[in-house]
């Protein structure tokens, strides 16, 4: 047997690549696109919670992108309260392989590239989603994931106003800072949910609950606005879903399912369902279905996280440290 090694990119690996937002939009883009055209395998993601009172759990997922060639598993854990400890709330791993033979072919840190990806998808969501003159973003939650929503966001819509909040003075002080200083605009520090989304064109809810509370009141939403809330325990009411004209899903096949999510109430009280959903966003991705198509529209996107995301954020990131001559190869068989 001819010898068999794997690319390993360690966190400072990924910093040094240093991807540019369109490369990331890009890779991201593309899996979602696959995904629209049913050329990708996604399994719903499974949790493993060692013990409740350790305040966290593991995600599991799985997939693969026929375009890409790749399959790929992600562990990455969610621990909400790893700040004590000054650490980032969620560490993970991305296991890429080839699809073919199941031979492994890279092991990458997926921390960073799970803050990435999720930030892409909520921007490609609001570049599909949202008004195209939206000019002003509410967004909750201070937390890895967060930044790269912001970033990316104003890098599609250059915002007039950016407000943020968190639950923690140091943590929301902090991460207006470090936006001011990365995008170049100042950003508003807010303390509470209410002035940080009414009237806002886009609004994100990322937040850090230990338990499900309705701190999102449907009545601040504005007509037309653009809504992503995607934190663990839910933060929405019951009423959000009711003001929808469209309700889009990142894969109806994990959303419908588990455990977690800001909209499981809203599935198990049939308020999301196959019937009401309007897609999923590959499909509108892909052209598929339509996205928005009037300025009075008030649509909502949930997205709990796609292992094709990370798999093609990976693919993304190896091709280009290999043209760099960035990362280990490790002896694997």
């Amino acid at each position: 047997m001819e010898p068999i090694y794997i690319d390993y990119l360690n966190a400072f690996d990924i910093e040094a690549l240093d991807l540019t937002n369109d490369q990331i939009l890009d890779a991201i883009e593309t899996s979602l696109a696959a995904q629209g055209r049913r050329e990708t395998v996604i399994e719903p993601r499974v949790h493993l919670e060692p013990d409740v009172s350790f305040h966290g759990h593991f995600n599991v997922l799985r997939g693969y992108v026929a375009p890409l060639d790749l399959a790929g598993v992600k562990v990455v854990g969610d621990y909400v309260d790893n700040y004590k400890l000054g650490y980032p709330s969620e560490f993970g791993v991305l296991n890429l392989f080839d699809p073919r033979t199941g031979v492994p072919k890279a092991i990458l840190d997926a921390t960073v590239i799970t803050d990435m990806r999720t930030g892409a998808v909520t921007a490609l969501g609001a570049r599909h989603l949202a008004r195209k003159g939206s000019k002003v973003l509410g967004h909750i939650g201070a937390r890895g994931t967060a930044y790269w929503n912001v970033r990316l966001l104003d890098h599609l819509f250059d915002f007039d106003e950016i407000r943020v909040h968190s639950r923690r003075p140091e943590s929301r002080d902090a991460f207006g800072a470090k936006l001011e200083a990365d995008l170049g605009k100042k950003i508003t520090v807010v303390d509470n949910w209410r002035d940080c989304v009414e009237r806002a064109d886009i609004v994100v809810e990322a937040s850090r609950l230990s338990q499900p509370e309705p701190l999102l009141k449907t009545e601040w939403i504005k007509k037309g606005a653009f809504v992503v809330p995607y934190g663990t325990m839910s933060a929405v009411e019951l009423s959000l879903t009711d003001i929808m004209a469209k309700l889009v899903v990142d894969d109806w096949g994990q959303c419908k399912t588990g455990k977690f999510g800001s909209l499981r109430a809203h599935v198990e009280t049939g308020r999301l369902s196959e019937e009401t959903l309007h897609a999923e966003l590959g499909q509108v991705v892909a052209g598929l279905k339509p996205g928005r198509e009037n300025d009075d529209e008030a649509i909502l996107l949930w997205h709990r996280g796609l292992s094709l995301s990370d798999i093609a954020l990976g693919h993304a990131l190896l091709s280009k440290a290999r043209s760099a001559g960035i990362g280990q190869r490790l002896r694997f068989a």
